[in-house]
């Protein structure tokens, strides 16, 4: 499962995860090599989600950036989120889910281990990034709104 592979991974980094009772609105914190996951959520899915941004904080974040109201900070958690959509949902991914005929934005988080919340905002910052289409080793035409993939035969 992708929380198990995302526990390993912060482990092999030496960073300790901590599943605790946070704020409600708190869904995860990363200070000081330690990640703590809200216990309060209610999937596997959803903590692998917030996992992967809170590691996308180890590898991104300095310092203090709880204080949202600085734009410095709300960069760095731009930063950190951007990481974990790449690290749940690389491109390669988005091709599997077509390669396997998974249809529907519900069946392709599913696919992919992820919410929909999360797999719309990775669509949405691949969208800023790219635009509608992306070429994907000169194989694959993935077009992100409305979401698809192309194979492109080549002659």
């Amino acid at each position: 499962m992708l929380y198990d592979k995302l526990l390993k991974e912060a482990a092999a980094l030496s960073i300790d995860v901590s599943e605790r009772n946070l704020l409600p609105t708190t869904h995860g914190l990363y200070a000081d090599n330690t990640i703590w996951i809200n216990k309060r959520l209610s999937t596997r899915v959803e903590k692998s989600c917030i996992l992967a941004e809170e590691l996308g904080h180890h590898h991104t974040s300095v310092g203090d950036i709880t204080d949202q109201s600085d734009v410095r900070n709300r960069k760095q958690e731009l930063l950190a989120r951007q990481w974990a959509h790449h690290k749940m949902i690389p491109l390669e991914r988005l091709v599997d889910a077509h390669n396997a005929r998974v249809k529907g934005r519900y069946e392709i988080a599913e696919f992919l281990g992820v919410t929909e919340e999360f797999l719309q905002a990775a669509i949405g910052r691949y969208l800023e990034k790219y635009g509608l289409y992306i070429i994907l080793n000169e194989q694959y035409a993935i077009k992100l709104e409305p979401l698809g993939v192309v194979e492109i035969f080549q002659a």
